[in-house]
């Protein structure tokens, strides 16, 4: 009796959107993963300050390169019927990212952003690419599902 009263907490937990912690991080595929809050697009003091430590030697490697662009990109875990709030709260974030930068001397002419939405597995992130790293559709990235 106990399993069968376990099976559907189970499921809801496997279906639930991956956590992902805020504050700042290094992609093993190059370039850094910043952590939201699911629904928030808010970043605290600290990932913020991490976040501005950076933009030095993000502008000086822009300022090596003739032609290089830094790409933010981020995703939303919003509720999978709702692909507009995805995209919408994916662009804010982007944005916080890009404000950040652009404040700690990154220059904003030299940054895109991109809403990915809500992809699988759904994650609350923001990541940073420097010049030379790969998208996130790029490879055998999964594509936008929803």
């Amino acid at each position: 009796m106990m399993r069968r009263a376990l099976i559907p907490v189970l499921l809801v937990l496997l279906a639930a959107p991956v956590a992902a912690e805020q504050g700042l991080s290094v992609r093993a595929e190059g370039g850094w993963r910043l952590g939201f809050a699911p629904g928030e697009s808010a970043l605290d003091a600290a990932t913020r300050d991490a976040l501005a430590g950076l933009a030095p030697g993000l502008a000086a490697n822009l300022a090596a390169l003739a032609r290089g662009r830094i790409t933010v990109e981020a995703q939303a875990s919003s509720p999978a019927d709702d692909a507009s709030l995805a995209r919408r709260l994916s662009l804010t974030r982007a944005a916080t990212v890009r404000d950040v930068l652009v404040a700690a001397g990154v220059p904003a002419t030299r940054i895109d952003i991109r809403a990915l939405g809500r992809r699988d597995p759904p994650v609350d992130i923001a990541e940073i690419l420097p010049p030379g790293v790969p998208r996130a559709d790029s490879g055998s990235a999964s594509r936008n599902t929803r």
